[in-house]
């Protein structure tokens, strides 16, 4: 039986979905004639394998082992099992030399990314001491030209790791950037994203065809009406109202009006219990809809009670935000991705925009009205009730806050003239000082090679107005996802 959003059995109770874990296919390989001659190589070059599956393991992966490859035969049986297994990223763990025959199947049939790792037991061989045994076991890097070589005449897309197996953090790095990637791709292809209403009007960039979005990463966009909300909202309890606002009370602060005052203002009872009404009601549509984000804009009528939904949305956005479920502003699908993709890398991912520049200390004020990711700041966010949205409908409470200072990566994903997905990235550094007391979330933010060039070259890229601001230096992950899906990744700061 096929059930509907409202009647399914696996909807959760809470607006806080349990994410699955990334799966990550593993084998290792050798050379078939190599065991009756040196007996023990197998078992130790086994025994690297799974030392190397336990590290994975630790970084909170789901690891599938296809054990050792030694043979073309073993070679497809362990591709058929990776891909019955759903696997989102393939490490082909190259103990010693193989023949690229045995690979190829692998990466033919496993239906998955492939990395090449070469991880050398020891850092060096004493040349006085060397075994012919000892040489095959430090065979890691031999035959990764060959295996690659015949996979791109397969016309498959690879990538290599080479290093040591103990104390290189260079490798470990780039193990677990590509771990990390896989997170987020796996994240992709089973996410529910929901577009309550439609994108703001008149802005063409963030018009997008929905099914786009399963071409490229297997996710899902569904059509949520104003209604499904509305109903929600309408059967908030007293009860719920009030725990939603105990809630807000402890996660917010309530500043005195800043230099906005005529617009950003108290925030009203009247204004609290509204934002809490809808925020029950939205934490409840991301429950019954099993949705990971949300992306949100209808204009309404003045007065009606669409307006009302949309004004009053942003502190329960926000609050859904901080917990893993991004809820992107303006019918933004394609920014809403960008912030689950961010999320998933433990970088945040807040809903932003160019803001007005600092040409005396080189800066722009990057931010927007509306949710942000709440979990990325050092500060706790604030609270303003405003008598006007700019350029938008109704009244209601906004969140004020700036992210941490130290480095940061924005990333805006758009769309190329050939109607495939780009992500245009940047890392810069999140600067110390005020904000503007506006009701909205600002971060002074500096990027190479200084603000006016960096405004034109990421405007010059052909990304849209929006992007996700995560903390940290992500673009060495965020180039890997690219990797995985086959996404163009475009640098414009680093």
């Amino acid at each position: 039986m096929i059930s509907t959003a409202d009647d399914t059995a696996t909807k959760k109770t809470s607006s806080e979905r349990k994410h699955t874990r990334a799966r990550i296919g593993v084998f290792n390989v050798g050379f078939h004639r190599y065991w009756p001659q040196f007996p023990g190589l197998k078992e130790e070059l086994d025994g690297y394998r799974v030392e190397f599956e336990n590290r994975l393991r630790e970084m909170g992966v789901e690891v599938i082992s296809a054990g050792l490859v030694d043979t073309v035969d073993s070679g497809r049986k362990a591709g058929d099992y990776l891909a019955s297994q759903n696997v989102d990223l393939i490490f082909c763990f190259v103990t010693t030399y193989v023949q690229s025959a045995f690979v190829v199947p692998v990466a033919q049939r496993g239906k998955a990314h492939m990395v090449l790792v070469g991880l050398q037991p020891t850092a060096g061989m004493d040349v006085k001491k060397v075994t012919t045994r000892l040489q095959l076991a430090h065979d890691n890097c031999t035959s990764l030209p060959e295996i690659m070589y015949a996979l791109r005449r397969c016309g498959l897309r690879a990538d290599t790791v080479f290093g040591m197996l103990h104390g290189d953090a260079r490798s470990a790095k780039l193990v677990s950037d590509w771990v990390y990637a896989a997170k987020a791709v796996h994240a992709l292809k089973n996410v529910r994203i929901g577009l309550l209403g439609h994108p703001f009007e008149g802005m063409l960039d963030m018009n997008v065809d929905p099914t786009s979005f399963t071409v490229a990463f297997g996710a899902h966009i569904d059509m949520i009406e104003m209604g499904d909300l509305a109903k929600r909202v309408d059967e908030a309890t007293e009860e719920e109202i009030a725990d939603m606002i105990e809630r807000i009370n402890n996660f917010f602060i309530f500043p005195e009006p800043g230099s906005d005052s005529a617009i950003a203002g108290e925030v009203t009872p009247e204004a609290l219990r509204n934002s809490a009404r809808v925020a029950v009601g939205l934490e409840k549509l991301v429950a019954d809809y099993n949705l990971d984000g949300i992306s949100h804009y209808y204009r309404g009528l003045p007065g009606n009670n669409d307006e009302f939904l949309i004004a009053n949305i942003i502190v329960g956005a926000s609050l859904l935000t901080a917990k893993g479920i991004p809820v992107a502003g303006e019918g933004d699908l394609k920014n809403c991705t960008a912030m689950l993709i961010m999320d998933r890398l433990d970088a945040g991912g807040s809903f932003c925009e160019l803001h007005p520049a600092d040409f005396n200390e080189d800066f722009v004020f990057v931010g927007h009205d509306g949710p942000g990711h709440i979990g990325i700041s050092n500060e706790q966010p604030a609270l303003r009730g405003l008598s006007m949205y700019h350029g938008k409908f109704g009244s209601g409470v906004s969140v004020e806050f700036k992210v941490k200072n130290g480095p940061i990566t924005i990333a805006g994903i758009t769309v190329r003239e050939d109607g495939k997905f780009a992500m245009i990235v940047a890392e810069g550094e999140s600067l110390p000082g005020g904000i503007p007391e506006t009701g909205n979330t600002n971060t002074r933010a500096r990027f190479n090679p200084d603000m006016p060039s960096f405004i034109e070259n990421w405007t010059d890229a052909g990304v849209t107005h929006h992007f996700a601001l995560g903390i940290g230096k992500q673009i060495d992950v965020l180039k890997k996802i690219g990797r995985i899906v086959n996404m163009e990744v475009e640098v414009v700061a680093q």
